[in-house]
């Protein structure tokens, strides 16, 4: 294929549907790569909620940056990893999500529990509220 020659639709399509199969190769390899390397923090933490806390967002900025979330462990659905000042004074780690519109927290262990990596799910478009204009 010539960069000076058009292309056709079923050309398109083929080069298209090679380069997402491509991506996602890549994708699952980036995301297997980090879970083996979260994993070693798995049953750790450190003794100061502060500390705690940072390590949490340390993690959610790494792997919001590459389109995941972590698995809670009770429920399965894409989550955020926190750190909640309940419990000791270190902090309990906890799943941060969304369940049926509701925000809710499920875990609450001392230490990093074992993370399993998901896709980011996409975001609910919000509902605009129509208004009425009245001449």
């Amino acid at each position: 294929m010539s960069a000076s020659q058009p292309i056709s639709p079923a050309e398109a399509e083929t080069v298209l549907r090679e380069l997402n199969q491509e991506l996602n190769r890549l994708q699952r390899t980036i995301r297997l790569a980090i879970q083996a390397q979260l994993s070693k923090m798995v049953g750790r933490s450190f003794d100061d909620l502060q500390k705690n806390r940072e390590l949490a967002d340390s993690i959610h900025q790494l792997l919001d940056s590459h389109g995941l979330r972590v698995t809670c462990l009770e429920c399965g659905h894409p989550a955020i990893l926190r750190v909640s000042p309940r419990g000791e004074s270190s902090g309990v780690f906890v799943f941060d999500h969304t369940i049926e519109g509701k925000r809710t927290f499920h875990g609450g262990r001392k230490t990093v529990p074992i993370i399993r990596l998901v896709a980011k799910p996409r975001r609910k478009p919000r509902q605009i509220l129509a208004r009425q204009t009245t001449t």
